[in-house]
Formats: structure tokens, C-alpha cells, sequence
């Protein structure tokens, strides 16, 4: 294995709902099992610690009543990033020598309020990079705040440059095109987005951003919400088939994956240096930026 190879992983795990720790160790567990099988960056799902609020359930939210003890217990299962939750997976990091992409439910305790749709990325060295969701997506916005673009970034690692968006971030193209413009060489996408029309978007990053990507969805059984959640669930066997897949950046072809209906993880080997092959090609800020078409033209035209 040459020193530009990497090898990566897409976790594709139901957390334990509503449960926070019981979440977060498996978390640890999990990176356990890829460290052993060589995997030096491992990326979990969208709102792993402690649920993502599927709409399948979740729009019910949008009546004022109703929700307070799925909301309280959603609260109190969050986490403070920094926190204590964060400073376990950072051990575990440093115990495996692992890079890790989390998602997860944030909230301020020392301020006790709204939550974000966060992800983070950590390292055996601590937390690197914490990024809240810009746009909660539909019924999300029900639950979370908005963030701010001021935390867009692409960090150094011992791995490779990392950088990455949230769900249906991806779709936003100036959001994209600042971490393009960072150099990303491992985008991470942990989502909930399970179509085929999310594929789609995964090959384009790859071959736009001339970049590896992980796309790391969910898979939600029914049967992993617990007795005494507080909604009434619909009739749904499955709220997140999954899909985790792992592509490159001069075709956008699946190194790995797409894996559905279960739990797995999904690993490549992955060689850097065909980032820069990817960017002769097409390098999207550099001779195929052409920043200037968004500025009015010297012929008048708006």
C-alpha cells in the first residue's frame, strides 16, 4: 500500500434511538471493527446521536401541540459539541488511530434551546471541524436551527484534505463550490437520503469536486425505536433503506457500495493522487472556474 493510499468507510448503522450514550457507544464500537479491518477515516450517518426526525413521522410537528415529550427527550439525548459525548469518540479515535465523521443532534446546555443538525470530524488529536446544517431540509426545520456559512471547511488530516456538506447541502451549488474552493481530496456526505436520485448526486460531486466521496445514509427499522417512544409511528416496516457507497473522482464510479437493507460497513482503498489525475481533467476553481460569468459583462448584458 503506497503512502498516498487511504483506506475509508461509509458506516451504515441504526443508532440507538432517543439514546444518546447507548448511540455513542456503539459509535466507539463501530470504529473498533473498521480499525481492524485497516480503515483510517470511518463516516456515520446523518443525525446518528440520537435520530434523525424522519418525515415519515416528523411533520406531525408542525402542530403546536402534541410533541413536547418527543421534543424534551430529543433535547436531553443531544449532545454539546464540545461536550462529554464528543470527548469519548475522541478517545475511541485516539485508541484505534482513526479519523471519524459524526453526525449528530447538537444542542448549548448552557443555553437550553434550539438544536442543529451538526457533523463533526475528529481525530485522535480532538475536534477538528464542527459544521451545522445551512438548511434544514422541509419537515427538519421543525426541529433545527439554521447554520452559518462561516463554518464551511476543508481540513488538513494526516489522511487527506476533508471537507464534506450534510444531506441535501450537497445540492446546494455554492456551498459545494466554497469547499471546492478549499481543495477537498475526501468529501463526506452523512445523509438520510436513501433514492436513486442521491447516487446521482454523489457521482457528480466526485467528479466535480475531483474528489473521493462517502456518501453514509441511515438505515431505520422499525423495530429499533423503542416501546415507549413517545409518537405514534406509521405503518412503515423500514424509515431509511441506506444506500452507503463510497466513489472516485474521474468517473464517478462506486469504489463500494451501494449497500441497502441492513447494517454493514462499506470500505475502498482509495489513492489520493488520482485527485490531482481528476483536476488535469477538469478542475472546477482552477482553468474551469470562470468566475467571471457571475459578474455583468462589458456588453451590457445583466
Amino acid at each position: 500500500m503506497s503512502k498516498q493510499t487511504v483506506r475509508v468507510a461509509a458506516v451504515q448503522a441504526t443508532p440507538a434511538v432517543l439514546d444518546a450514550e447507548g448511540s455513542i457507544d456503539k459509535a466507539m464500537r463501530l470504529l473498533g471493527e473498521a480499525a481492524k479491518e485497516g480503515v483510517q477515516l470511518a463516516a456515520f450517518p446523518e443525525t446518528f446521536v440520537p435520530l434523525y426526525p424522519s418525515g415519515s413521522w416528523a411533520h406531525e410537528a408542525a402542530r403546536f401541540d402534541g410533541f413536547d415529550e418527543m421534543w424534551t427527550r430529543l433535547w436531553k439525548n443531544s449532545i454539546d459539541v464540545p461536550g462529554p459525548g464528543i470527548d469519548k469518540l475522541v478517545a475511541a479515535c485516539a485508541e484505534h488511530d482513526i479519523y471519524c465523521v459524526m453526525g449528530v443532534n447538537e444542542r448549548e446546555s448552557e443555553r437550553p434551546g434550539s438544536l442543529y443538525n451538526t457533523m463533526v470530524l475528529l481525530g485522535p488529536e480532538g475536534l477538528l471541524w464542527k459544521h451545522r446544517k445551512l438548511m434544514p431540509t422541509m419537515h427538519e426545520r421543525l426541529f433545527h436551527g439554521i447554520g452559518t456559512g462561516k463554518d464551511l471547511r476543508v481540513t488538513e488530516t494526516s489522511v487527506g484534505k476533508v471537507g464534506g456538506l450534510i444531506c441535501w447541502e450537497n445540492r446546494m451549488p455554492l456551498a459545494r463550490y466554497e469547499i471546492y474552493r478549499q481543495g477537498v481530496q475526501i468529501w463526506v456526505a452523512p445523509t438520510a437520503d436513501d433514492s436513486d436520485g442521491w447516487i446521482s448526486t454523489m457521482r457528480h460531486i466526485a467528479i466535480e469536486a475531483g474528489a473521493f466521496v462517502i456518501s453514509a445514509p441511515q438505515y431505520i427499522p422499525r423495530s429499533a425505536f423503542p416501546d415507549d417512544f413517545p409518537l405514534q409511528l406509521p405503518e412503515d416496516e423500514v424509515f431509511g433503506r441506506g444506500g452507503a457507497a463510497i466513489f472516485e473522482p474521474l468517473n464517478g464510479k462506486a469504489l463500494a457500495g451501494p449497500l441497502y437493507d441492513g447494517e454493514g460497513i462499506v470500505a475502498a482503498d482509495i489513492d489520493i493522487d488520482r485527485t490531482m489525475t481528476a483536476k488535469r481533467w477538469f478542475d472546477v476553481v482552477g482553468h474551469y472556474s470562470r468566475e467571471d460569468v457571475l459578474y455583468p459583462s462589458s456588453s451590457g448584458h445583466p
